[in-house]
């Protein structure tokens, strides 16, 4: 008995993202939070740093070094790598205890192939895993963000992640309806360099979209807005700012991004260095398209949901989670064009993991949501 309590005192949960990887380590919480970069040696294919190291390379490695991301849209792009991420990250949260080989519970979108998932299951026992196990991104957002799942009541929630967009209904521990759009997060990046391309002829690398994303970017030009870093939220109108909740800490900042900002990038007309300035303006009109993504994806999942289900989240509303989340103004177009109240989820960034822990803590409670299947779920490819 004592035995089989130091295995599953290490039983982890992993939320394998498109932009980071949380690992939740059962009794602990999230014990680890990084990128999901490696930079990897073309010579010699020795890999030479993992996670936040390694991102710090991105777009600044000489010709024989390769910053890599080995998911893209959700699932594995790269075998070889993830596993040697996976297994470095398994390893930094074990420390020296070797001997036990941890259960493990791994988030994957909800619209991912049978092939996709042999794929993340063969990753996670190559990386040292003894047992594992999957389960979708909807489930974990709901359980994470507190959600009834096992309730007979409809919860709708939308996960937006760096490569996909899960949109989905739970209802009694299963998904009811979903959606999975792989348009997200890295989709916006993409959205705004190509936008300062066309119109300034200035090329900007991934790191420079997602810092304007996350300092100017917005879904609509009036809304609420919270800080990852600072926990007042202030409510954007047309001429002024009103804060809402300045909180307990003297050192929080309640301010909006500013209006515009400055960015550095290459002419390509001259080859040479050149500064530019953007506006918030330009930024949301550059998120377009990939926000009308979201908001066809949430619209086409309420049209597949019984009207039963469909009275409960007019009543409990939406809820979102995930890094795309905290994009300003992205609840209040989704609730105006749905006419819905939308809601963003207490620490929208951490949901997934949560409820992926909570999945290795409750194991026997809940395994029969990690196996329940959905009863239609599409992937969308933008």
């Amino acid at each position: 008995m004592a035995q089989n309590k130091s295995f599953t005192g290490r039983d982890m949960g992993i939320d394998l993202g498109t932009a980071n990887t949380l690992v939740y380590l059962r009794g602990k919480g999230i014990v680890l939070n990084e990128p999901s970069v490696v930079a990897v040696n073309t010579v010699d294919g020795n890999v030479l740093s993992v996670g936040s190291a390694a991102k710090e390379t991105m777009g600044r490695t000489p010709t024989n070094i390769v910053a890599v991301r080995p998911l893209r849209d959700g699932v594995i792009a790269d075998f070889e790598v993830a596993e040697r991420m996976l297994r470095y990250f398994i390893k930094k949260v074990m420390g020296s205890r070797r001997l036990a080989r941890p259960r493990v519970v791994v988030c994957v979108p909800s619209g991912i192939t049978g092939v996709e998932r042999r794929a993340v299951m063969e990753a996670a026992t190559q990386a040292g895993a003894r047992q594992v196990h999957l389960v979708e991104e909807p489930i974990a957002a709901a359980i994470g963000a507190g959600l009834p799942v096992s309730e007979p009541t409809g919860s709708m929630v939308v996960d937006i992640g760096g490569g996909t967009t899960e949109v989905a209904v739970v209802s009694l521990g299963g998904i009811v309806t979903a959606r999975s759009v792989r348009t997200a997060g890295d989709a916006m990046d993409v959205a705004i360099s190509t936008y300062v391309k066309k119109q300034y002829a200035l090329a900007i690398g991934e790191r420079t979209a997602e810092e304007i994303k996350v300092s100017i970017g917005s879904a609509s030009p009036t809304g609420s807005w919270s800080a990852p870093r600072a926990g007042a939220a202030v409510r954007m109108t047309e001429r002024n700012v009103e804060v809402l909740d300045s909180g307990d800490n003297e050192d929080t900042q309640a301010l909006l991004p500013p209006d515009r900002c400055t960015i550095r990038g290459r002419d390509q007309a001259t080859g040479l260095p050149k500064v530019l300035e953007l506006t918030a303006d330009e930024v949301r009109h550059a998120l377009a398209e990939p926000v009308d993504s979201i908001v066809a994806a949430v619209r086409s999942t309420l049209d597949e949901t019984p009207p039963e289900l469909a009275g409960d989240i007019m009543d409990r509303g939406i809820v979102l989670t995930g890094g795309g989340a905290l994009l300003r103004g992205l609840d209040v177009r989704l609730g105006r064009e749905l006419d819905i109240p939308v809601l963003v989820a207490d620490d929208p960034l951490d949901c997934v993991a949560v409820g992926t822990g909570r999945c290795v803590e409750d194991f026997a409670s809940l395994r029969a949501a990690m196996e329940a299947s959905p009863r239609r779920s599409d992937t969308v490819r933008v």
